[in-house]
């Protein structure tokens, strides 16, 4: 998934965390919005672990590349 999307994401979570905050009228409101506020950090996170595993990705096929290219010269 693109980058972008997660901080979205995130965004959506911190502004749904102060509407009910705010406008919220329920018993445990307050504690509500907290909880889903806490939701935009784990999801930045989820996004920074998607893009590195990219990233490891990306490396692995890259080394593999390389490894093939120089075991062919030795032949």
């Amino acid at each position: 998934m693109k980058p972008h999307y997660y901080f979205v994401g995130a965004t959506f979570s911190i502004l749904l965390s102060i509407y009910i905050f705010i406008f919220g009228t329920g018993v445990n409101h307050e504690l509500i919005a907290i909880f889903v506020g806490l939701w935009a950090p784990t999801i930045i996170c989820i996004g920074i672990f998607n893009t590195l595993l990219g990233i490891l990705d990306e490396m692995c096929c890259a080394h593999k590349r390389i490894e093939d290219a120089t075991s062919g010269h030795d032949r």
